[in-house]
């Protein structure tokens, strides 16, 4: 009977290595983010049109889900922290779901917005999941969760963000703006088969709402929405009469910290992140990153369309080989667990991508537009896959999920940075000279990446304390 049962049951009894079976949802859920985040990248010009909505309100969709993100991304990795995987992964599925019937049938660019924000909120429990996930894995087994995991895991979300685009104009081709949205809804029921049969169960997870109230601190995470939505505000919208934005994120922030430095359970932790040098740099790593990277996804990609004269199914295929080159050096690097060569040599990528920007203009010939593409997509295989590895081995164990959820939240600080970068250089239109003063903007903080990097000797350390056989 034991033995029918166990067959019966998909976690009855995990094998004594790293469960495979958790792959198909920890990626699954982890990419959910960063694809909504890239593909809409191609579809703000038909949205725009179908809707009459100018730039400035269709901006909206793209800082709506950021901002959701950066926001949510720590909050969910913290009650993931704190009350396990399972729970939040399947509400984050279930909101995905409902943010992607609501884009299907937005009649307007208001709910539109509303769609993109509940899908940034659904989307954030999938990669704070998937680092716990990893974790609890090493944790039961004794041994260190094999590197190709998390290989599998950095691949897929950072090169799925650069197929977004493609992917993004192959939909809006077969049919229409609205399929970038209704793609969301097959992807969360996917999400909600697969989490409700593989991810473990954690008793922590049937905490009343009250232990959840205590164990979340609320007024920290109230000060910490305040401090950062009033930043990103202001980074999205960059006018002088805006000026008390910042001052109330100053102000927000300095009673965070505060408060934090005083809470018994406080949302961040300021005194071990404070001690967590590594961490912290790791962090302004991912957002300048994030600049790079996402200055050339929005940048680029408007300038192809416009500067350029592509079709947005035209760009997409031209993205691809950002994509292709993303994936063999992830790939091939993955296994290393060096971390400070790939980031020397990511850095070294990015900074070569700004120079080749500056030597396009609108007659350059498009096997020249492919090479930057592919170049392109070096050090998207290498940057994110090296600080993921980085925060997984600095962070604390017990805080994992939101020391993860934490990352994204500056790689998206970096991402909307880029963004109001690119509306500014962008005023009058994706013009040859826009790109290239945001290619200077991108040189400069490829520069500081790659500075940064250079003299953090830490990075050495980690190599070390985690350099022993892979048990896969």
């Amino acid at each position: 009977m034991t033995t029918a049962l166990q067959r019966l049951s998909p976690r009855a009894s995990p094998p004594e290595g790293f469960d495979r079976r958790l792959v198909a949802p920890m990626v699954l859920g982890a990419i959910l983010n960063p694809i909504n985040s890239t593909m809409i990248a191609v579809a703000l010009v038909p949205i725009g049109i179908a809707l009459g909505a100018p730039p400035a309100q269709t901006a909206w969709l793209v800082s709506g889900l950021y901002l959701a993100t950066a926001i949510g991304q720590p909050v969910v990795g913290r009650l993931v922290d704190l009350f396990g995987a399972r729970r939040l992964f399947l509400a984050g599925a279930a909101l995905i779901g409902v943010g992607g019937v609501l884009g299907a049938l937005a009649p307007s660019i208001a709910v539109l917005v509303i769609a993109r924000v509940l899908l940034g909120l659904g989307t954030c429990a999938g990669y704070p999941a998937a680092m716990t996930l990893i974790r609890g894995e090493a944790d039961r087994t004794g041994r260190d969760s094999p590197a190709g995991v998390l290989t599998v895991l950095a691949v897929a979300t950072q090169t799925v963000a650069v197929i977004g685009p493609t992917l993004g104009g192959f939909l809006i081709a077969v049919g229409g703006w609205r399929v970038t949205f209704t793609v969301n809804i097959p992807l969360a029921i996917a999400c909600l088969v697969l989490g409700a049969l593989y991810l473990p169960r954690s008793t922590a997870a049937r905490r009343g709402v009250r232990a959840v109230a205590r164990a979340v601190d609320p007024l920290g995470v109230a000060l910490f929405v305040v401090t950062l939505v009033s930043l990103l505000l202001f980074l999205t919208h960059l006018h002088a009469d805006l000026w008390w934005l910042p001052v109330l994120s100053v102000a927000a922030g300095a009673g965070l910290t505060w408060w934090e430095l005083r809470a018994p359970l406080p949302f961040l932790d300021l005194r071990l992140l404070g001690g967590n040098l590594p961490l912290l740099a790791t962090y302004a790593r991912s957002l300048l990153a994030a600049i790079s990277s996402y200055a050339f996804l929005y940048g680029y990609t408007q300038w192809l369309e416009e500067g350029r004269g592509l079709s947005p199914q035209v760009t997409g295929l031209v993205l691809l080989p950002v994509f292709g080159a993303a994936i063999v050096v992830s790939s091939v690097t993955g296994r290393r667990r060096e971390i400070r060569g790939k980031l020397v040599a990511g850095a070294v990528g990015q900074v070569v991508v700004a120079a080749l920007l500056l030597l396009l203009d609108a007659g350059s010939v498009l096997w020249l537009i492919l090479a930057v593409s592919l170049v392109a997509g070096l050090p998207q295989g290498l940057n994110n896959l090296a600080n993921q590895n980085a925060v997984y081995y600095q962070a604390d164990p017990a805080r994992l999920g939101s020391s993860a959820g934490l990352m994204r939240t500056f790689f998206y600080l970096g991402a909307i940075i880029a963004s109001a970068t690119t509306g500014i250089v962008f005023r009058d239109g994706a013009t040859t000279a826009g790109m290239h003063e945001l290619a200077i903007v991108m040189l400069a903080a490829a520069a500081v990446f790659l500075v940064l990097t250079l003299a953090d000797r830490s990075l050495a350390r980690v190599v070390q304390r985690v350099d022993t056989p892979d048990p896969a």
